[in-house]
């Protein structure tokens, strides 16, 4: 799959402003300010397809992209405290809705971050995938912020996890690009329908 030949196609803010499912589609799920940006950039080897933000809630929308004969779905990061109860309303709605309509949905990338345990919103949308039998693959940003010691204590906790319960996790950078090729490797395959 040429993951260069990449584009922007639409931004939803509503149910009824998704694109037509008519295309497989790898989705990207994780909380406010994780890295899901950053990352959809390093797959496709671009600085700014996907809009990066410091500040986290930034990202209202489900943003559709189109990468060669598949469709990167990334989705609004949950979590974010300053977001009006209205607004994380929507949010939920717009996230729902869009599990919910039968779309093409071949593999979810979670991304959560390496140095911390897991947040109790991450902890529902990975019960959500495993209830509602979506394929997914944990991705775990920010590896390169950590020393060898947290690493390895991470790992450990992350092994516990996923590894132990038959799930596939991997550290991931979008700075160093460590297992970028590897989350390559694996939506080709899931696209591949």
């Amino acid at each position: 799959m040429n993951f260069q030949n990449c584009s922007f196609e639409s931004a939803a803010a509503l149910q009824k402003q998704l694109l037509p499912s008519d295309l497989p589609e790898i989705v990207f799920s994780g909380r406010s300010n994780v890295g899901k940006s950053s990352l959809i950039n390093k797959l496709v080897n671009r600085k700014a397809l996907a809009r990066t933000s410091s500040s986290p809630g930034k990202t209202a929308t489900i943003n559709f992209y189109r990468v060669d004969r598949c469709r990167f779905v990334d989705l609004p990061g949950y979590g974010y405290a300053k977001v009006s109860f209205a607004e994380k309303k929507r949010w939920g709605n717009l996230i729902e809705g869009y599990f919910s309509s039968g779309r093409q949905i071949q593999l979810v990338v979670q991304i959560v971050d390496m140095r911390h345990a897991l947040s109790k919103d991450d902890c529902n949308m990975i019960d959500y995938l495993i209830a509602n039998q979506f394929p997914f693959v944990v991705m775990c940003t920010k590896v390169d912020k950590l020393n060898r010691a947290q690493r390895e204590q991470q790992s450990a906790y992350f092994e516990e996890l996923f590894t132990d319960n038959g799930y596939l996790w991997l550290p991931v950078s979008a700075a160093n690009g460590e297992n970028v090729e590897l989350l390559r490797e694996i939506i080709t395959k899931h696209s591949e329908i």
